[in-house]
């Protein structure tokens, strides 16, 4: 408050406790009128507001809103209009050849000037989902040690255990009501990337805001770091993440269970916490555990899943009679491929007003070892046992079509090329009156 008068103070401590004007986000911002920033709890500083990413509008600000927050001489003299700005930064992008230098660019963007930042994600969405997001956002999780700048989210690892709850105050946002959560386990189709799978949770998040309108402050990305199997991580001098091996059993539950309470007890009833790459032996386990007591949600087993179904039975009108009536062959037995393939069973079972077990008599599952079948239910993992059928043995995919004759094939192993020429013909071949189809999800969505 140095350096204004007891009117200027006075007027400003107002500002802060009427408020400002709503934004786009729902949220307070200051006003020409008003020599104050009423989001805070203090006098706007105009060096300060320029390295808040949330409310900096850089070379926006008009000339009033300069003389109001102090940022005279901390700008250079033109004003720039956003879109002005956007086309610019857009330029930018385009020179930079790297995937990973566009994708460096674009986090700095979002950390100084998160509104130009969604600007340009909205106005560009086909072109920059594609570097903010997958492919790109692997490759800068396999190296986000040595691209490291800021922290983007919470991390909380062993170290915090007892002391979760004081973790999650530590964030400056209240008001969370989406948390993306990783462990990082199983990021993309690039395995245990330990802590480093943070641009995950940041990624998705950021597509929430740009393709669904969650409010930017509402967002919580958190990386629960219990150690790392990969060796290459182990052994990099600028691994960021706890250099030990994986912590499971007690250690592992204990750590998100404390987790899971802390989350309610700070953030309230509603908040949703999204499981977002764990691997499947946690994945299925941690859903199912918390699915009665918190409002979860796992993108990879139940979001993939919603988007199938919504093709599959969309595919009806062509291919003609009820989900009942056909038979599903899946290659891939992982998250997505059971997730889909239970979703599917629990419409088959309303549509047709029978049990979903009834159900899945017409689903079959190819995993990396071949067809799922009832003389492999003691190597298979629980979630798969369902889908074991009385059959003998099929060691590859265009045997089990040519076994099975499904009338729709859908693709979630992650494993390019694996519709052939061979497969398709197989499938076509089955009846021309079924009008069988195969889908192939992205499964990273």
């Amino acid at each position: 408050m140095a350096g204004r008068s007891g009117e200027e103070a006075d007027a400003a401590m107002a500002g802060v406790a009427t408020g400002g004007v709503e934004d786009a986000y729902g949220e307070d911002r200051a006003t020409e009128d008003q020599p104050v920033t009423p989001w805070a709890v203090c006098i706007a500083s105009g060096h300060s507001l320029l390295r808040d990413p949330r409310h900096n509008k850089g070379l926006s600000f008009t000339e009033k809103e300069r003389d109001a927050h102090y940022l005279r001489g901390l700008l250079p003299p033109a004003i720039l209009p956003q879109e002005l700005q956007e086309k610019r930064l857009l330029q930018n992008v385009r020179q930079l050849e790297v995937p990973l230098q566009r994708y460096m660019f674009l986090m700095d963007l979002q950390e100084r000037n998160e509104r130009l930042f969604y600007k340009l994600m909205i106005d560009n969405v086909e072109e920059l989902l594609p570097v903010v997001y997958t492919p790109t956002v692997g490759e800068a999780c396999q190296k986000y040690g040595s691209i490291f700048r800021r922290s983007q989210g919470l991390y909380i690892s062993l170290k915090d255990k007892g002391r979760v709850l004081e973790v999650l105050r530590n964030w400056p946002e209240k008001s969370i009501q989406v948390i993306v959560v990783t462990d990082g386990e199983r990021i993309l189709g690039l395995g245990d990337l330990g802590c480093q799978g943070m641009g995950i949770p940041v990624g998705k998040l950021a597509l929430y805001t740009a393709l669904g309108g969650v409010r930017p402050s509402a967002c919580l990305p958190i990386t629960i770091d219990v150690g790392t199997n990969n060796e290459e991580l182990l052994n990099d001098e600028f691994y960021i993440g706890l250099r030990q091996r994986r912590a499971t059993g007690q250690e592992y539950t204990e750590l998100l269970d404390e987790f899971m309470v802390a989350v309610k007890q700070n953030y309230g009833q509603k908040v949703l916490v999204q499981f977002e790459d764990f691997a499947n032996h946690n994945a299925f386990a941690l859903l199912d555990k918390y699915k009665a007591t918190h409002l979860v949600f796992n993108d990879d087993i139940q979001g993939t899943a919603a988007v199938v179904l919504a093709g599959l039975m969309a595919g009806l009108k062509f291919a003609g009679g009820t989900l009942a009536d056909h038979t599903f062959l899946f290659f891939g037995a992982g998250e997505a491929g059971t997730g889909i393939a239970e979703l599917v069973a629990l419409e088959i079972s309303m549509q047709s007003k029978t049990s979903q077990e009834e159900a899945h008599k017409n689903i079959w599952l190819v995993d990396s070892k071949g067809l799922i079948v009832s003389s492999r239910k003691d190597s298979i993992q629980p979630f798969k046992k369902l889908y074991a059928h009385e059959h003998e043995p099929v060691k590859d995919l265009l045997s089990a079509i040519k076994d099975i004759k499904p009338t729709a094939l859908i693709g979630s192993a992650g494993v390019g090329q694996s519709f052939t020429k061979e497969v398709i013909e197989a499938m076509s071949s089955i009846t021309e009156t079924n009008h069988p189809c195969a889908i192939q999800p992205n499964i990273e969505i």
